[in-house]
């Protein structure tokens, strides 16, 4: 089962630019607010060398690490309640989240 974490914060803090490092997934990053409209998805692999050693006594047909899915959430701005920025659709892409990321 898989963790979803979605990197919140202020316009222009370096949001996409920690999501590229992460996952490796070459995101527009940009000096200008609302660079990111829509959510990016990157999906890494969570390394476990313990899973040699189970393997080798469980002996199972497959192996299946688990992964983490980082989502690169547009920023937040004052007055998005009011319908500031992207307002309610903030709250739709962070509401799939697992656990936020604040930057």
């Amino acid at each position: 089962m898989a963790i979803n974490c979605g990197i919140v914060g202020l316009p222009n803090v370096g949001k996409s630019t920690i999501f590229n490092a992460l996952t490796s997934a070459g995101a527009e990053s940009a000096n200008y607010p609302f660079c990111t409209i829509e959510p990016n998805v990157g999906i890494v692999q969570v390394p476990d060398p313990r899973m040699d050693q189970l393997s080798a006594i469980v002996n199972p047909q497959k192996i299946q690490p688990t992964t983490i899915e980082f989502v690169d959430i547009a920023g937040l701005v004052k007055g998005a309640s009011q319908g500031e920025g992207l307002g309610n659709q903030f709250l739709g892409h962070i509401r799939s989240v697992d656990a936020v990321v604040h930057v």
